[in-house]
Order: structure tokens, then sequence, then C-alpha cells
């Protein structure tokens, strides 16, 4: 693969059996791995929490990455977390950025509210970065280049091989990938993405990989050394 190959994982506590509880501690286990093993960006994808739950569970995702993140070699770069489309959570906890759908706020949107919370002092609000990573969810090329055109940090282009929970749902397949990647923006792929197939998303264009499945039900060190190894 590439050495250079962007990273991100997309949480699903669901997935994982139990309660709640175990379900939420097997999770932030989870994001501890990604982080201490070079993953550039996590998601907390959540959708089915309350704001409140949302908040809490956030916090505990920082706090978990800031702790792995001392554990890191100097020289690696921190694992940014980004909040599914919830500014106002991002900000709350500290996170780095937010990820939005296609058919959410524009990234610019995100930029200004950031920018002008950043901007009042809030205590709570002191460690966010002024200029967020704002990651946007694109189904088309069409949609990659508006993404691009406001503004947004990369795109997440889906579902390139199809989604698990979604038979319905025709896969955009490798040459819609490959013209998304055309514009000026970083795409990663997203989509039934798996060892033996990543390396025709990078062929095709995309910077990088984006996964559930692939990070949350492996060795993720394991997964990183391989997409990461070079060509």
């Amino acid at each position: 693969m590439a050495e250079n190959c962007l990273l991100y994982y997309i949480t699903d506590r669901t997935a994982f059996s139990g309660d709640e509880s175990s379900r939420r501690r097997r999770l932030l286990e989870k994001i501890a791995e990604a982080a201490l093993a070079g993953v550039d960006y996590i998601q907390l994808r959540e959708k089915d929490l309350s704001s409140r739950e949302l908040e809490s569970l956030s916090r505990e995702a920082v706090r978990t990455m800031r702790e792995s993140a001392q554990l890191r070699s100097e020289n690696r770069a921190r694992t940014a977390l980004l909040i599914n489309s919830r500014a106002d959570v991002a900000l709350a906890v500290e996170a780095d950025g937010v990820h939005l759908r296609s058919d959410d706020i524009s990234p610019q949107r995100v930029r200004q509210i950031w920018k002008s919370a950043c901007g009042a002092g809030a205590p709570a609000r002191q460690l966010s970065p002024r200029d967020p990573i704002v990651a946007v969810s694109c189904h088309s090329p069409a949609e990659v280049t508006q993404a691009a055109a406001n503004g947004a940090t990369f795109t997440v282009f889906a579902p390139v091989f199809g989604k698990k929970d979604s038979p319905g749902i025709r896969p955009t397949g490798l040459a819609m990938l490959e013209q998304a990647c055309q514009t000026n923006i970083p795409v990663l792929a997203l989509g039934g993405i798996t060892l033996s197939n990543a390396r025709s998303c990078l062929e095709a264009g995309a910077a990088g990989i984006a996964a559930i499945r692939l990070f949350q039900e492996n060795n993720i060190a394991e997964v990183v050394q391989r997409l990461r190894k070079k060509s």
C-alpha cells in the first residue's frame, strides 16, 4: 500500500455483544487501540444516542485518546476525533472536528460556528482548534466537488463495494471512485473495504481508507501495518 495512506475508523458500539455498559467499554478500548496504532481519524458515529449520552461518551473518547497520545512516540501525529453531525457536541468536548452527512449543514457554516464559539472564551472550548477538521460523506463525484467548494477538509466516498447493513444500496464501484478522486480534495474510500480490495481503492486515487468492520473486528495495529506497507 502506501505509508501516507490516511486511515479513518468509524465507530459502531452496537456491533459489540453484551449490555450497554459492556459495549461502551469495548468501544473505548477500540478507540484507544486505534489511537495507539496510528489511525489518523476516528469518527464517533453513535447515531442512536441522545445528545446527553453522546456528549458523555464523546468526553470519555477524548480522555481516552489523550491518554493514548501520551503513550505514543513523539514523532507520530496525534489521532483526531470527529463527532458525527454534531458541531455543538464536538465543541463542548473539545474534539477536533465533525463529520457531516451529504445533506447536513455546510462545512463553511461549521467553521463559522466554531470560530464564533472558540472566540467567546468559554472555558470548555479553550482547547478546541480554531480551524476544525470537517469531513463530508459523499455518494457521487458531484457531491465531492460541492464539498470541496464548500471548504471540507476531506470527503468520504461510499459505498464503493456495498454496505453490509444496506444490501439494497447499489455500490458506486471503482470507476466512480476514480472519477470522484479527480477533485482537488482528499477522498477516502468507504463501503465493504477489506485488506484484499483496499489496494484497488488507492490505485483508483483514494487518499485513504475509511471503515467500521475492518478496524473494529480486527487487530488494528496489524491492519494499519498492512495498509501502510510499501508496495
